[in-house]
């Protein structure tokens, strides 16, 4: 259970090896993330990426997708599949 208020359903909470150990090196809070996400903080996305989520959250359908920039270099993304089952922190590079 995610203990923040949250516009739509995270679904299993996931992180891969690269993202995990990222964060950890550059001490980023891994739940900070998954909270910004999901309280419809997007972060560093496109305006076109930021209207998608926006209509995917007015649905209740569609991939939900973020992207935060690292402190020291890089980024990592949160992607909440469509039907809200799985939501996962990655790199880019492993999409």
């Amino acid at each position: 259970m995610f203990p923040v208020m949250s516009k739509f359903p995270l679904g299993r909470i996931l992180g891969t090896p690269g993202a995990v150990s990222t964060c950890r090196e550059q001490s980023v809070s891994m739940f900070s993330l998954f909270q910004r996400h999901a309280q419809g903080d997007w972060g560093d996305v496109c305006e076109e990426d930021w209207a998608l989520n926006d209509l995917a959250l007015a649905d209740g359908d569609g991939r939900i997708f973020s992207s935060y920039e690292l402190p020291e270099s890089g980024k990592v993304w949160v992607i909440t599949e469509a039907d809200r089952s799985v939501t996962t922190l990655l790199l880019p590079e492993e999409y």
